[in-house]
């Protein structure tokens, strides 16, 4: 973002919308100079969002309904219903966080989540919004991998394309922990890969990640 404004000498604003519904937030004029990095903006005039955590947790399902929502998917009536509530809410399957300025933080696909065995939710999008600060990091993408200590639980794996000489787990963790991250959510191991896969779009196949992490479960590494 700092370069954004260094090379164009343009503010760099952040928005959340899909297809089923277009735009639903947008970052502001009035919102601090780098708040794209922190926020996905607050919703527009025309759409409500609505956060659905459970309690104690700051981290739910992103809901949303509004004028411009699309009426249904054409001859899928069922898939789509099956994504509304009662009061029509339409369930975006993204999960997001309060951003504190009255907008939201998405932190990742509700498939994609990662879930330690303390049951809390690692917003996987946010960290690897951070570790891709790291000067040695050119592409991070976090998975989650089985915990040998806990049934139906993940530990946190870094997958990272690096730039020049790879971090190690020790880096990793104290470069969070200057970003003041919680330490519940720093990666508990590393793998180094030339690249990262991806389909015929360029979208990053985390299910891929998944399974070549998982084939060796055995814990944390340095």
């Amino acid at each position: 973002m700092g370069a954004v404004r260094e090379v164009l000498g343009l503010r760099l604003d952040s928005n959340f919308g899909m297809t089923e519904c277009g735009a639903i937030t947008i970052t502001r004029s009035g919102d601090p100079a780098d708040w794209a990095a922190r926020s996905d903006g607050s919703p527009v005039a025309w759409t409500e969002v609505r956060i659905d955590a459970a309690p104690g947790e700051q981290v739910g399902r992103l809901l949303t309904r509004g004028a411009s929502q699309c009426l249904g998917y054409l001859g899928q009536r069922d898939a789509y219903q099956a994504c509304l509530d009662a009061d029509g809410w339409f369930d975006t399957g993204d999960m997001a966080r309060d951003d504190g300025r009255g907008g939201i933080r998405i932190t990742g696909r509700r498939t994609d989540l990662i879930i330690r065995s303390s049951a809390l939710k690692v917003p996987a999008l946010e960290v690897e919004t951070v570790l891709e600060d790291h000067p040695a990091i050119s592409e991070v993408i976090l998975v989650g991998y089985p915990d040998p200590g806990a049934l139906e639980a993940d530990r946190v794996c870094a997958v990272i394309v690096p730039a020049g000489t790879a971090p190690t787990l020790t880096e990793l963790t104290r470069f969070l922990a200057g970003r003041q991250m919680t330490e519940l959510y720093w990666p508990d191991r590393v793998e180094v890969v030339p690249e990262l896969p991806r389909n015929a779009q360029g979208k990053v196949l985390r299910r891929v990640l998944r399974e070549m992490v998982s084939e060796d479960a055995d814990g944390p590494r340095p």
